[in-house]
């Protein structure tokens, strides 16, 4: 059964920084691609990160890129996302999900998971 669990969200103040964690387990971690969403409430599910099976490949859409850096760690299946200069607007319950290939699939495609955890809230506020 695969399993995706999140952990490190909780309030920052605006400019702060949180570390993000995910622990795989169920499949093997280092053959697939992985990636963080986010959904703030009202608002539409959206992609933050996408790293391919070797570490080999990243993407980050405009909104997070340059303050967000994906990366895991195979030997210990788990998967993490480093947030700096948070802004307000990044509040939001973010999940960690797995993507069916090895590499960072195509930009449409930023949304066809095929697992996903169950979130971590992250509020930005002051």
């Amino acid at each position: 059964e695969v399993q995706l669990v999140e952990s490190g969200g909780g309030w920052v103040q605006p400019g702060g920084s949180l570390r993000l964690s995910c622990a795989a387990s169920g499949f093997s971690f280092s053959n697939y691609a992985m990636g963080w969403v986010r959904q703030a409430p009202g608002k539409r599910l959206e992609w933050v990160s996408i790293i391919a099976s070797g570490d080999s490949g990243t993407r980050y859409p405009n909104s997070v890129r340059g303050r967000f850096t994906i990366s895991r760690d195979n030997a210990k299946n788990t998967l993490y996302l480093q947030m700096k200069s948070l802004k307000p607007e990044d509040t939001a319950v973010y999940s960690c999900v797995k993507y069916t290939g090895r590499f960072v699939p195509a930009l449409s495609a930023s949304l066809n998971y095929d697992y996903s955890g169950q979130g971590t809230q992250v509020t930005v506020s002051s």
